[in-house]
């Protein structure tokens, strides 16, 4: 299932998204005519919304660099055809390393060197935290889907415990999180103060690293195999279990990244929903580019954008917000429809 497809033609790709993109403004515009909405002028906003100034731009950018580190992380673990539903407990799980990092480093003379080590402790965290749960599930034959929600809980519960708890502010246990990092421990940004560009090419080179590995290396070569035939790979010489645990590790320091790009670009503490859901929109993001590392990014970006523009619906049109989540929704449905089309139509080509 996806756009970008291993085979796709140029014609037949086209064809595909024009398809798309009209059930998407149809399915939207009956919903928002069955609500007593104009569909052009929320479609309007949320395209101002997104795009319409340097800095909305900027905002747009600051959600699809989380939102894409994760989606790159679960590719590696989709390749080998694992579920990593656990995508969200380790973008927290890397958010934790990389505070506790900062927490350490307040009094450091080298901000510059702190940072380094929040994102290396970010991976290192996120990526600790998916390798457990690989290891449940060649150890203990936990299905890596309940094993990675039960740490998605886990990661959680230990956050509120960290905010409220040893971590929280003087005098104050707040929801809000922990006390604010000094400036110095931010990442640098530009437009306006809106936009990383450390996030930007951590997350360019996150890419080019995964495509890399997926599609020039040995290694990728093995998640491809495994992940098309376990029985077979024993055949090789490859052992499935340790590949596993590699897959979901790989995932996870992806994941982790995002969670240490949270606290030191965006919020600059941590917060309990430090996460944003990304982990979970990610998984939509991959399955919809077909598991492809550079259509992951772009799906990414509409994604980003629906969210950034669709604030915009509440304060012009009196329209919830959630209209990006129908977008979203009729995305999916859409998309389901074209393959569901193409794979009975191919079918009936088929010879007898």
């Amino acid at each position: 299932m996806g756009l970008f497809t291993e085979n796709s033609r140029p014609k037949e790709f086209l064809l595909k998204v024009v398809f798309i993109a009209g059930g998407v403004f149809c399915l939207t515009s009956l919903v928002l005519l069955v609500a007593g909405a104009p569909p052009w002028p929320a479609f309007y906003h949320l395209f101002v919304g997104a795009l319409g100034s340097w800095s909305k731009l900027a905002q747009v950018l600051m959600v699809w660099i989380p939102l894409t580190l994760c989606a790159c992380g679960l590719i590696y673990s989709f390749r080998i055809g694992l579920w990593n539903i656990g995508v969200e407990g380790q973008v927290v799980a890397g958010a934790i390393a990389s505070t506790a990092v900062l927490r350490l480093g307040v009094e450091s003379g080298s901000p510059s060197l702190v940072l380094v080590m929040a994102f290396a402790a970010g991976i290192l965290g996120g990526g600790l935290w998916a390798s457990l749960a690989g290891f449940l599930k060649t150890k203990g034959g936990v299905n890596e889907i309940f094993g990675g929600l039960g740490l998605n809980f886990v990661a959680q519960g230990i956050t509120l415990w960290l905010i409220f708890g040893p971590w929280k502010r003087p005098g104050v246990g707040s929801m809000s999180g922990t006390e604010l990092f000094p400036e110095s421990l931010w990442l640098p940004t530009f437009l306006s103060g809106r936009l990383s560009p450390v996030g930007l090419v951590v997350t360019v080179l996150a890419l080019g690293v995964a495509a890399w590995v997926l599609n020039r290396t040995r290694l990728g070569l093995a998640l491809k195999g495994i992940g098309s035939n376990t029985r077979a790979a024993y055949l090789h010489g490859l052992n499935p279990n340790t590949y596993f645990i590699l897959a979901m590790g790989m995932a996870g320091g992806c994941a982790g990244l995002a969670g240490a790009f949270q606290v030191t670009g965006v919020y600059h503490r941590l917060i309990p929903v430090i996460s944003s859901n990304y982990g979970y929109l990610a998984l939509l993001v991959v399955m919809l580019a077909n598991y492809r590392v550079w259509g992951s990014p772009w799906i990414a970006f509409f994604f980003a954008c629906l969210n950034v523009g669709s604030i915009q619906l509440p304060i012009v049109l009196k329209l919830d917000s959630s209209l990006s989540g129908i977008i979203q929704g009729a995305l999916v449905l859409t998309t389901l429809l074209v393959y569901g089309l193409r794979r009975k139509t191919q079918g009936e080509e088929r010879p007898a």
